[in-house]
């Protein structure tokens, strides 16, 4: 009999249909939440579970008893209980990588939008109100030779730098739970403190992920040690900055301007000032959204998947333990 998987990610023909060759596959297109009835139908008999944004909690775990792994079409798993999964001997995995190079376009874009205000003067622009030439109050702020502060030095985090350094000769700092020697060697990169970083940094780029120690990384403290100048970058997730903080800083000229792909609240709340600041170039958490690489994480989470339920290690797997305990 053939294991089953509930897949409720974006897949394309040739992916489902691997998936099809080996297990019972069902579909949940436009899954919204894990309450979809349907979808609870399911999950009693779900050896494997593989998509996107939906909250695996460990109510709906005991729903599942069979379950064996769960691939998710994502580098970040914060939405996973991680170490209930492990103690299930439920293996988790992820697509890093495939996504890195992507992701560090975007927090570079935002970089560039905000210094050079394009989506601000691309309204005034479409507005017609572009009737002289652009005079001071329309400038924006020089990238190339500037300080980028990297929260965070991963491999997104250092994709983005080596941007900065080898494209635009920036000076890089980073505040990382460990020194990356090789990294220093390579962009110049050195090592700071939070608060140091914070004080020296004309752009301040987070890209850490979510975790308890995380949460609320980003303040009213740390914007106050901020220069009035700072452009600040969140593409990592909403919640690792206080968005009320936030929103106060930009408001009362702590610091210059934002970008964001990421929010506390997605989608972002219609009440939400930030879409309507003009120091502010809002995204919908497009960080990896290419064609091409939605493509490839999507297959990185099928061979996940594949292997998982046939025994083998997967390629890219979270909880390592659950692995060495089956």
């Amino acid at each position: 009999m053939k294991k089953r998987v509930l897949a409720y990610g974006r897949l394309n023909e040739s992916q489902l249909a691997q998936l099809d060759e080996q297990f019972e596959v069902r579909t949940f297109n436009g899954l919204a939440s894990a309450d979809d009835p349907d979808f609870r139908a399911a999950l009693p008999g779900a050896h494997g579970l593989i998509g996107a944004s939906l909250t695996v909690t460990p109510e709906l775990l005991d729903a599942a008893p069979n379950l064996e792994a769960i691939a998710t079409i994502s580098v970040g798993y914060d939405n996973y209980p991680v170490d209930e999964l492990t103690r299930r001997g439920i293996l988790l995995c992820n697509t890093p990588d495939v996504l890195t190079e992507t992701t560090a376009d975007t927090g570079f874009l935002l970089v560039m939008a905000a210094a050079r205000r394009a989506v601000e003067l691309a309204e005034w622009v479409k507005r017609g109100d572009w009737q002289a030439g652009v005079g001071p109050e329309h400038f924006g702020s020089d990238v190339h030779g500037k300080t980028l502060g990297m929260i965070g030095f991963g491999r997104i985090g250092a994709a983005i730098a080596r941007r900065g350094a080898l494209g635009f000769g920036m000076r890089v700092l980073y505040s990382n739970a460990s020194p990356k020697p090789a990294l220093e060697a390579e962009l110049g990169a050195e090592h700071r403190e939070l608060d140091a970083l914070l004080a020296e940094s004309d752009f301040v780029c987070v890209t850490v992920p979510l975790t308890p120690e995380t949460e609320h990384l980003i303040g009213e403290r740390e914007f106050t040690l901020m220069k009035p100048s700072a452009i600040f970058v969140n593409i990592a997730r909403g919640k690792v900055v206080h968005e009320a903080a936030l929103i106060e800083a930009l408001e009362m000229g702590r610091i210059r301007a934002a970008g964001l792909d990421v929010f506390e609240q997605e989608p972002l709340s219609t009440e939400s000032p930030l879409p309507h600041m003009t120091n502010v170039v809002a995204l919908p958490h497009i960080g990896s959204a290419t064609h091409e690489t939605r493509t490839a994480m999507a297959q990185h989470a099928v061979d996940n998947l594949i292997l998982a339920l046939n025994g083998d290690r997967p390629i890219s797997l979270v909880n390592e333990a659950a692995w060495r305990a089956s």
